[in-house]
């Protein structure tokens, strides 16, 4: 790491474009019109690691095969041959000791990429991630800032069995001093990580594996090295009249189906894309909840104290009077996750799941 010191930082060219685009309400709410590829989740990430490594000598990348197998999930092919072992590094199996280091490296102001396997392993290391990483920001009084990034895969693959599958954004959502993302489409994952590398806090970076090979169309803009998309606002993906339904990562996938099916019925389905749990970007969801007056929560977690149940909370606290049904969440389970095939698909939310659950709240149907 000594040769990560000392070399001063590329300059980024920002576009006009993208300085209206951070300060405008509607960079957060609508989508992009100029689409020229496709692009998979694994190769947005793969670029966004490239291009910031190459604008910044401090950013290096750390964690279990992440150099010569070129990454468990293939996220960091290449880069060991194009920057050598001092800034792709790979660790033993010690998610503690690793995510240590990547911390105190991050105090003297280098900018670590930590990679888990699966964020459940990142339990192992929970200390450095909350009480070293998180909260040293505020317990310095600001002196210390502690630039890091924790990525890898979290929530539910197939058929890994409860200690491969835990959803961890409420969990991190609930600490003060991280930032926590969760990307859907090849759009979000370059410009949110981008945006997370070069972000001054710890930024809790969660993937989805079941996303990566999956290709979605990318815009010009999102293609340009300067591009990155702002921390804490969410993406109005279909816009629509009679029901707000909020999602995040892969079931942003299966809002959006369920929106199609709804459509042929009569049904005009709002979806959010939240791509920030924390910061939750409260004034979009409730600026649509009053306008479609219902809302359907949907995420993979736990049912208790998670994601959706905030969203709940902030409605019932800034928009009550606006709701003309109950609001529906649509969770996991509240087990731990079964290994076989067939509970397994009744333990995360489907399809039907979120249809039923917005006809429920449009009157449409009781069960």
């Amino acid at each position: 790491m000594s040769g990560i010191i000392g070399r001063t930082m590329a300059n980024r060219r920002i576009s006009d474009l993208n300085k209206f685009l951070v300060g405008s309400r509607v960079f957060a709410s609508r989508t992009y019109s100029s689409a020229v590829k496709e692009m998979t989740v694994r190769d947005a990430l793969n670029s966004a690691l490239d291009e910031e490594m190459s604008a910044d000598p401090k950013v290096f990348v750390m964690g279990e095969e992440v150099g010569e197998y070129q990454g468990a999930y293939k996220i960091t092919k290449g880069l060991l041959t194009k920057y050598g072992p001092q800034r792709v590094i790979d660790t033993p199996i010690t998610e503690a000791g690793f995510t240590g280091i990547g911390v105190g490296a991050a105090y003297h102001g280098l900018r670590p990429v930590i990679e888990f396997m699966t964020f459940n392993f990142s339990m192992q290391a929970i200390d450095h991630i909350i009480n070293s990483a998180a909260k040293s920001n505020y317990m310095s009084a600001g002196q210390i800032s502690v630039p890091i990034v924790f990525r890898g895969p979290n929530g539910a693959a197939a058929g890994v069995g409860a200690q491969h599958s835990q959803c961890y954004a409420a969990w991190y959502g609930a600490c003060p001093g991280l930032k926590v993302l969760a990307p859907y489409s090849s759009e979000d994952s370059r410009g949110l990580l981008k945006a997370a590398i070069r972000d001054p806090d710890p930024v809790v970076f969660l993937e989805n594996e079941l996303l990566y090979g999956e290709s979605f169309p990318i815009s010009a803009e999102a293609l340009d090295s300067s591009f990155s998309l702002p921390i804490g606002k969410a993406k109005i993906e279909r816009e629509g009249k009679d029901v707000t339904v909020t999602a995040f990562s892969k079931m942003v996938g299966y809002a959006l189906k369920a929106a199609e099916i709804l459509a042929k019925e009569g049904i005009s389905a709002e979806v959010i894309n939240l791509r920030s749990i924390r910061p939750l970007d409260r004034p979009t969801i409730n600026a649509s909840v009053r306008k479609t007056n219902r809302l359907v929560t949907v995420e993979e977690g736990f049912p208790q104290h998670g994601v959706g149940a905030e969203i709940c909370a902030s409605v019932v606290e800034e928009s009550f009077e606006y709701l003309d049904a109950p609001v529906e969440r649509i969770t996991g389970a509240d087990v731990p996750m079964p290994y076989a095939a067939n509970l397994e698909r009744l333990a995360v939310p489907q399809v039907e799941d979120i249809v039923r659950a917005v006809k429920r709240v449009c009157y449409r149907s009781s069960k």
